[in-house]
């Protein structure tokens, strides 16, 4: 690439797909593309990644409608019609969200994101592809963080939303969003626009539209960036953390053969730093769920004090199947079926 672009967006959007190494020579990826500013910058600078610099992957584009809007029609035909001029493959999918939000009594915000993801996973096993690319950004990021803060989440939520997670890739997760607005308007790319977006009705929009300006406007023009440093920061000790949780858990832990019990050695597992019990705990539960959602740290301190008492109690995890045994001198995890 010639000097004069080495400061671009789309240089910058290939040396975060470098430095996470997100995508590699024979990929074959979904890109969640909505039709807003995010996704479409995103899939126009995947287009010219793809023609100049990086020639050996490929995509697909995969677009829902949540049935919400009065302009996602319109929404649609736009993707639509952007993907036919540019001869990409185009996927798209109609679901009333709001009906799915009201039979599962959840908001309509995680209603979406079920419906897009599951949508995505569908487009990706279809075309055999690995990865999904989803449009987030810096912005995006730090709205998550100062969310679970607010939720109580503790130094973990501190990380906000990771460059690549499992098939997830993030292109854009070093974009600020205002750099993204001014690239849709140099390309003449005429992003659609959510106006939902500008209603304060949902904790991401008041923390976009009325904390993040305040906080920009009173204490630190630099916010975006001052809580992305911390991210990066928090999330290097976390990795640190996390190699020494795995080798905790290869020195104390049995896995036992129908995989569905993991016994420890309590003397060994008292006997660790509060820090190392405690994500040695999330660790194992996501080995035996494949995920942690919906632990509380309630659950875990429950489950410390258990083993430090050695009552010989099971403890049972709301909602998780999870039973966990102190008896013996051992600590037993067992998913109950």
């Amino acid at each position: 690439m010639a000097q004069r672009e080495k400061n671009t967006l789309i240089q910058k959007v290939y040396n975060t797909i470098k430095k996470y190494d997100l995508i590699k020579p024979g990929d074959k990826l979904v890109l969640g593309v909505s039709g807003g500013p995010d996704s479409i910058c995103m899939l126009d600078i995947f287009i010219k990644i793809k023609e100049k610099q990086h020639p050996h992957f490929d995509f697909v584009v995969a677009h829902v409608n949540h049935m919400i809007r009065q302009e996602a029609k319109e929404d649609e035909a736009f993707v639509k019609a952007y993907c036919k001029k540019n001869q990409i493959q185009f996927y798209a999918k109609s679901i009333d969200v709001q009906k799915i939000a009201n039979n599962n009594k959840i908001s309509t915000e995680e209603a979406g994101r079920n419906v897009r993801y599951n949508f995505f996973d569908e487009i990706l096993q279809k075309i055999g592809g690995n990865k999904i690319a989803i449009a987030h950004n810096k912005n995006d990021k730090v709205e998550t963080i100062i969310m679970n803060e607010l939720r109580g989440c503790g130094i973990s939520g501190l990380k906000g939303i990771e460059p690549i997670r499992d098939k997830h890739i993030r292109p854009l997760i070093e974009c600020e969003r205002e750099e993204i607005e001014k690239y849709c308007d140099e390309n003449n790319l005429q992003p659609r626009i959510d106006k939902t977006n500008f209603e304060n009705i949902y904790t991401r929009n008041k923390i976009r539209n009325v904390v993040i300006p305040y906080i920009k406007e009173e204490f630190n023009p630099n916010i975006i960036e001052t809580i992305d440093r911390l991210s990066k920061l928090v999330t290097e000790q976390e990795r640190y953390i996390q190699k020494q949780v795995e080798q905790t858990y290869k020195e104390i832990a049995i896995e036992e053969s129908n995989q569905q019990s993991i016994v420890l050695d309590l003397k060994q597992f008292n006997g660790q730093e509060k820090v190392i019990k405690s994500n040695l705990i999330i660790y194992i539960i996501t080995r035996l769920f494949h995920t942690a959602k919906g632990i509380e740290r309630i659950h875990i301190e429950d489950i410390i004090t258990l083993c430090e008492k050695n009552i010989g109690n099971k403890f049972l995890m709301p909602n998780k199947n999870l039973k966990v045994f102190v008896k013996n001198g051992k600590i037993k995890f067992s998913r109950e079926v």
